[in-house]
């Protein structure tokens, strides 16, 4: 992979009394002291922007709060419900392959078809993790299942 180089914007300009190689000894005192104030300035200058970005920052903290107070009285909220089942997975999927073999697909969209209910994004691999882990189903062949 090709190294990315940095565009010449966005490099920041140096002076030359920042590099390391420069030796305090050949440096007068005049341009140290030149050089201690301007640094003191740019830290004064950090502080002030700090400042006010805290400044900023307990604004919107203080518009969040009156917004999850409001939000807290509506009730409702996010995320799906959780679906409720007279009986578990095992138990639909053991009653649904009784004297029968599915393969996992078929087994998730009939016990669906049953009635089962499930807000899963990936309910097939449920299933199969299902058929695979209970003791009550047996791998008849490659992705097919019944009770044993």
């Amino acid at each position: 992979m090709a190294k990315r180089s940095a565009s010449k914007g966005s490099r920041k300009k140096t002076h030359a009394s920042h590099t390391a190689s420069t030796d305090l000894g050949k440096i007068s005192t005049t341009d140290l002291a030149r050089e201690m104030s301007r640094r003191q300035r740019e830290i004064d200058k950090l502080r002030r922007r700090r400042e006010k970005l805290i400044e900023q920052l307990s604004a919107v903290d203080a518009e969040l709060g009156e917004l999850d107070q409001f939000s807290a009285g509506l009730g409702g909220g996010g995320g799906r419900g959780r679906a409720r089942n007279s009986q578990s997975l095992a138990d639909a999927l053991a009653n649904l392959l009784k004297n029968r073999v599915m393969s996992v697909t078929e087994a998730a969209d009939a016990v669906q078809a049953a009635g089962y209910q499930t807000t899963s994004a990936n309910f097939r691999t449920i299933v199969n993790q299902t058929l695979i882990k209970d003791e009550r189903f047996e791998n008849v062949e490659r992705g097919k299942y019944t009770v044993a």
